[in-house]
């Protein structure tokens, strides 16, 4: 097992050499994978498919390019991978296009090392091009395995970088440009955690990394967590670990990535107000695949309308102009909710309902008609049964005739027998699934 130090080294060959030894020096071998692209190490010996090279054999030789540092899988393989040859590319001029060829190969060829058991762990050191390169490697690896990019990149908006997948960032201060007062420590914290990292991984690698209970997904907000809590209570009753994403748009996308992995026996979708962000215009929308992994995979899914009368802002200053005179809610400074119209909430009914009409396996619609939040009970804030209404008659239409089970009930949906029931219904979907 060794540390896949992936990177372009036609130029970061200085930094990647420094790692290289240090990483080594922890006790970790070192497989070395050279997306450079646009000059830097000659085709030669690193040009190799990943079986063909051990780990750890770093020495100068044939295609050795910057810094003495020859890879143990070149550019020209790398390129190859991702469908296209490494002299086109450089010879075509377009770095973008370029980048990308190199993300696709090095992504294929990092879960091929994966697969093979010679990979424990990923270090990358890269300013943007060569963090979009890792951060397509690292988000073909299963969660769990050990993923640090050092970046340039690191101090803003992340989400490009890190996805779906646990990649763990580290501001890399100054550029990667050379080892100095300050990228020295930097990049040897880098080397000495990802060694670390490794050796962990290593020691719990043949585990069981689902543990011995079948996994559910719950979503959940701050204005449905009494429900979630009720439900998740019940599930681990029966036997389930159940994993609460947070319905913030990332943590939405991560419990879909995950269904598409096949982690989880069913889900329980309680909290779909993503849906309403992607359809009004707020901040935490979890894009248009959402509510669609479980559907498409055959999963069991429960899935109710949690806190679809809001969509989200930042703070009261951030709303935009235009939603100026709508129902506004300061749920803490940095969040401010909006109130759903009843137009909008037919339209997120229509969403939801169609989404579920086309799930390949069982599905079960639990309808709150006393409230969707906690906020939207009577005398609360966001309490409005004309815009509930028109949620409920349109997410019921879309179902109508086909197998969608729907379950339609007086209570609130932080009613722990509306949760409780929810949770039951799941069980028995999921043992109909295995039976």
């Amino acid at each position: 097992m060794a540390v896949l130090l992936l990177g372009t080294l036609d130029t970061k060959g200085v930094e990647y050499s420094y790692v290289r030894d240090l990483v080594t020096a922890a006790g970790q071998e070192v497989v070395l994978l050279d997306a450079g692209v646009m000059g830097g190490p000659a085709p030669g010996a690193g040009d190799q498919a990943p079986g063909a090279a051990g780990p750890g054999t770093g020495v100068a030789g044939p295609g050795t390019g910057v810094a003495g540092l020859a890879p143990d899988i070149g550019a020209a393989a790398v390129a190859e991978a991702g469908g296209a040859s490494l002299d086109r590319l450089r010879s075509g001029g377009d770095r973008g296009a370029a980048l990308r060829v190199m993300a696709a190969g090095a992504a294929k060829l990092v879960r091929e090392l994966w697969e093979r058991g010679r990979v424990s762990g990923v270090l990358a050191l890269g300013g943007s091009g060569g963090s979009s390169i890792a951060a397509a490697a690292m988000a073909a690896l299963p969660v769990g395995v050990p993923k640090l990019l050092v970046s340039t990149m690191a101090s803003g908006d992340v989400t490009p970088y890190v996805g779906q997948r646990d990649v763990t960032l580290m501001y890399s201060v100054v550029d990667i440009s050379g080892v100095n007062a300050i990228s020295r420590p930097i990049l040897g914290n880098a080397a000495a955690a990802i060694a670390a990292m490794a050796a962990a991984y290593d020691e719990r690698r043949n585990e069981a990394p689902r543990g011995d209970r079948p996994l559910v997904a719950a979503t959940m907000f701050g204005v449905t967590t009494p429900a979630v809590n009720a439900a998740r209570a019940r599930l681990e009753e029966l036997g389930y670990e159940v994993l609460v994403f947070h319905a913030t748009g990332s943590g939405g996308r991560a419990m879909e990535a995950l269904v598409r992995d096949g982690y989880f026996a069913g889900v329980l979708d309680l909290t779909t107000t993503e849906l309403a962000d992607e359809l009004v215009g707020g901040v935490l929308s979890a894009g248009p695949e959402r509510l669609t992994a479980a559907g498409a995979a055959g999963v069991p899914q429960v899935v109710s309308l949690g806190a679809v009368d809001m969509v989200n802002f930042g703070p009261m200053e951030t709303v935009p102009e235009r939603f100026g005179r709508r129902r506004l809610l300061v749920h803490n400074p940095t969040v401010t909710l909006m109130r759903t119209t009843a137009e909008e909430c037919a339209a997120i009914g229509r969403e939801i309902g169609t989404k579920l009409r086309a799930a390949t396996g069982p599905v079960a619609l639990f309808v709150p008609r006393g409230g969707v939040s906690a906020v939207d009970v009577e005398g609360a804030p966001f309490h409005d049964p004309e815009a509930d209404a028109a949620c409920f008659a349109a997410v019921l239409e879309s179902v109508a005739g086909g197998d969608v089970q729907v379950v339609e009930s007086e209570d609130d949906i932080n009613q722990p027998r509306f949760a409780v029931a929810a949770a039951d219904r799941l069980h028995e979907l999921i043992e109909k699934g295995v039976a």
